[in-house]
């Protein structure tokens, strides 16, 4: 096996996630080096683009594996896009990370294929509220902040008049929200599904802990192992793929009609998902780049 230089774009090298992708690759005999994005500095030049870190030039990587956090998406993409300007693999792609953190386009880019999700609202004007509220069925009903992340700026209100003031709050700030309908049959319950090229690598049930609707794990959710059906395995496939995104970890909800994808995320974190199935799903990543990293294979070149 060719060993590869792999660049893993992480601000924190002790993070769970950093930390299994590092012994991951040198697991399988490549050299990973840890790269904090903001502390790189970049040379956009038509003939010989470069990316400095340290002062030093980055050059010779065969492969990035962006784990970029929300915070940072801006700069982060800046950077990964001037690797694949390089000609450098990315497990993930600039354009696919940025795509899959707008919130509302990925929800429509999703809607536009068909695939289950829940009844969504989205408007700029306060005389809209009203509409708003009976658009997705009416209280209980869910306002999530666009830029929220870990179930941050998600709020479940249970009657009209608590939906009316929360909307009038974030409008008060000038903050982009949308309204999704309250899925009651998930149960406080979702399926995090990791998907890995065009296959389910490993599932988990999130189950949020009693009096709490989100089932993230950073909130206290506990995770157990579940088996998935057909149809949810295809939804979280198509879903990834609808986002360009060759690594990713797709939520889904059990409604009643159906599984229901609330979210891609393009940085799934991997200590939930590997300590519930005992899977080497770092490993599997790892082997992804094996079989596709080949000098220019970014397909977007970094283009849009």
């Amino acid at each position: 096996m060719t060993q590869l230089r792999i660049a893993v774009l992480s601000q924190n090298p002790e993070l769970y996630s950093t930390r299994r992708i590092v012994e991951a690759c040198r697991a399988r005999n490549h050299d990973p080096i840890v790269i904090d994005p903001l502390r790189c500095y970049m040379n956009i030049t038509s003939h010989q683009p470069r990316i400095y870190y340290r002062e030093k030039a980055l050059d010779d990587f065969d492969a990035t594996i962006p784990r970029i956090g929300a915070s940072v998406t801006f700069y982060g993409c800046a950077v990964l896009r001037q690797f694949e300007m390089m000609g450098v693999y990315s497990l993930n792609e600039s354009v696919a990370i940025t795509r899959s953190r707008d919130k509302l386009r990925s929800l429509q880019l999703l809607s536009k294929k068909g695939i289950g999700l829940p009844i969504t609202g989205f408007a700029n004007s306060t005389k809209m509220t009203d509409n708003l509220i009976d658009l997705v069925g009416g209280p209980p009903l869910v306002i999530k902040l666009l830029e929220g992340t870990q179930g941050v700026g998600v709020v479940l209100a249970e009657t009209r008049k608590a939906a009316e003031s929360v909307i009038e709050a974030f409008r008060g700030l000038k903050a982009n929200f949308m309204v999704q309908e309250f899925i009651k049959e998930a149960a406080g319950a979702d399926i995090r599904c990791f998907v890995i090229g065009d296959k389910v690598v490993a599932s988990m049930k999130r189950q949020a802990p009693d009096g709490e609707f989100r089932s993230n794990l950073h909130r206290g959710g506990s995770a157990s192992v579940i088996k998935i059906t057909p149809e949810e395995r295809s939804t979280a496939v198509r879903a990834a793929r609808v986002m360009g995104l060759n690594v990713a970890g797709v939520d889904i909800l059990r409604g009643s009609h159906g599984p229901l994808v609330m979210e891609v995320n393009s940085s799934p974190g991997l200590e939930g998902i590997e300590n519930a199935t005992g899977k080497d799903v770092a490993g599997l990543m790892v082997h992804f780049i094996e079989k596709n990293a080949k000098p220019g294979k970014t397909r977007t070149r970094g283009r849009g």
